[in-house]
């Protein structure tokens, strides 16, 4: 289990795909994008896409995500589906003595619900803070996109337009 702290974003993007059947469909999927601003994210998403789409498509939303961390499973290979795992962090007030409760959703990489929540466990094992899962629920997000950043010797490519263009842009 790894996990990666980061600014997440949720899009959706509409475009025709083509089915079992062969006939072409429209549908919308949801992926995640680690990015710092959401015109950076579309453009990330946008890029990432183009490489699986071919046709028209669409961002249809996008929205800076519940979470800002998420736990991927590189383990698993059958790891594919992604969890909202939503963790309550139980703290004692030392000057009431009162138990304090703070929410904090985070993402979960695996096969089912039931690993979803052993790879929870097993990232919270290394911490010492005591905390109860108030909901782990399936999500429809399809992949999560990180960045990544390019070797130092790639720091500028050009685009078509002749613009400078940072690297992991």
């Amino acid at each position: 289990m790894r996990s990666r702290t980061a600014t997440w974003f949720e899009a959706k993007i509409q475009y025709e795909k083509v089915m079992e059947d062969g006939l072409q469909k429209k549908v919308v999927e949801q992926y995640v994008v680690d990015a710092l601003s959401y015109a950076e994210a579309e453009n990330r998403i946008i890029e990432k896409m183009s490489a699986y789409i071919s046709g028209e498509y669409e961002v249809k939303d996008l929205k800076k995500a519940p979470y800002k961390e998420i736990f991927f499973d590189d383990q698993d290979p059958q790891a594919d589906r992604y969890y909202k795992a939503k963790l309550e962090f139980i703290t004692i007030d030392e000057r009431t003595e009162k138990e304090k409760r703070s929410r904090v959703t985070y993402l979960v990489q695996a096969r089912n619900l039931h690993r979803a929540m052993k790879n929870v466990d097993e990232v919270m094992s290394g911490t010492m803070i005591d905390y109860e899962a108030c909901a782990v629920d399936d999500t429809k997000i399809i992949d999560v996109f990180e960045y990544k950043k390019q070797q130092a010797d790639n720091t500028a490519d050009s685009d078509t337009d002749g613009k400078q263009k940072a690297a992991g842009e």
